[in-house]
Parts: structure tokens; sequence; C-alpha cells
């Protein structure tokens, strides 16, 4: 059973910096694509960043690129969404999810991703 849990949220600062990571049970991502998606009160979900584990291509929303950047980590089964020079806008409930398809990009519908996990809370003061 696909199980993902995310950890590494809190409140921080703008200008400050989060490391989110996601710890995958249940599948062996040596070959799939991996998103983090988030979504803020009122408004809809969104992707924010892909992985394809196998072919390590990424791809990043425009409104987050050169500021976040997301990666795999074979050895703990894991993948991680580094974030920099954070702002408000990028407050939400961010989660982990999972796709089994070589198609892997940004431009999915967040319903696209067949598993995702229960989110961790990212908050972003002014």
């Amino acid at each position: 059973q696909v199980h993902l849990v995310e950890s590494g949220g809190g409140s921080v600062q703008a200008g400050g910096s989060l490391r989110l990571s996601c710890k995958i049970s249940g599948f062996s991502a040596t070959n799939d694509c991996m998103g983090w998606l988030r979504q803020s009160p009122g408004e809809d979900l969104e992707i924010v960043a892909t992985l394809h584990t196998g072919s390590q291509t990424s791809d990043y929303r425009d409104s987050v690129k050169d500021r976040f950047t997301v990666s795999w980590e074979y050895a703990k089964n894991a993948i991680h969404l580094q974030m920099n020079n954070l702002r408000p806008e990028d407050t939400a409930m961010y989660y982990c999810a999972a796709r089994f398809s070589r198609t892997c990009t940004v431009l999915l519908r967040p319903a696209a991703f067949n598993h995702r996990g229960q989110g961790t809370q990212v908050t972003v003061s002014s």
C-alpha cells in the first residue's frame, strides 16, 4: 500500500528557508513521477514541482523557479523540497504526491497524481 508522509513544515519570515521531506513506503520510487502540490485557503490545489526519479527531470511552476529545488534521496526512498527566499504567497498546505507514469510536469492537473500524503503546513509571514 502506497504511503506518503510529509514533514518539515513550519512558520518562517519572508526570505527564510524550509526543507520539506516526504518518506515513501509501499513502493520504491526508482522510476516514477513524484510531485509537490500545495493549496492555500480558498484556492485550488496546484502543482509546485515535479521530479521523475528515473530520468531525474524536474519541472517547476514559474512562481517558484530559482527558489525551490526538488530532489530524491535513493537511500531513504524520500523526496525533498528545498524552499529558499520564501514569500507570504507561498503560505499553504504542501502535499507530496506520486504518479506511476513517465509524464511528469507541472502542466498536469493535480488529479493526475494517484497518491497524496496528508500534508504539512508552511506559513510565511511578512
